[in-house]
């Protein structure tokens, strides 16, 4: 598989990352963290922030590893199967 391909199969991962990781982050903040502080705001929106820089951190790498994981488990596959039907 292209190159090209993967980088945007990963931007695209890491997008869905991101907006996951904002999303509980903001829901955590909002219901259980309300007094915390980060960044000069605080609550939900303090917690949105950790979540999506969590999310960011964490979720680059995974995001790379999940995809480059599965594009190596079709090519296997496509490859085993080329070889059997020759």
């Amino acid at each position: 598989m292209k190159l090209s391909v993967k980088l945007l199969a990963i931007i695209a991962t890491q997008i869905v990352c991101s907006i996951v990781g904002l999303v509980l982050g903001t829901y955590f903040g909002g219901n259980y963290a309300v007094d915390f502080t980060f960044n000069g705001v605080r609550g939900y929106e303090a917690a949105g922030q950790i979540g999506l820089i969590a999310s960011v951190l964490i979720g680059g790498p995974l995001c790379w590893w999940i995809v480059f994981r599965s594009l190596k488990k079709e090519e296997r596959r496509l490859s085993d199967k080329e070889t059997t039907t020759d």
